[in-house]
């Protein structure tokens, strides 16, 4: 049986030339605050499959286990 995982929800606003520096940049890290007000740090590599020519920009939930490691990103809007 596997181990629940847990979600935590933010938005991201990220324009098109402060998202081209975390995309030259493989070990970049995105921060975000989520909204029960934790700080989460998280690869920016997982928002690369939601960027556009304007940046990054929506709602986000990330999955991640017991231990912290991320299992996963979903768009919600």
């Amino acid at each position: 049986m596997s181990e629940p995982l847990h979600r935590v929800e933010f938005s991201v606003a990220i324009g098109p030339e402060d998202w081209l520096d975390y995309y030259r940049h493989p070990a970049a890290s995105v921060l975000v605050t989520a909204d029960d007000g934790r700080r989460i740090r998280f690869p920016a590599r997982l928002l690369h499959r939601h960027a556009t020519r304007e940046g990054v920009r929506g709602r986000f939930r990330l999955l991640y286990d017991g231990q912290g490691r991320q299992r996963g990103l979903e768009r919600l809007a």
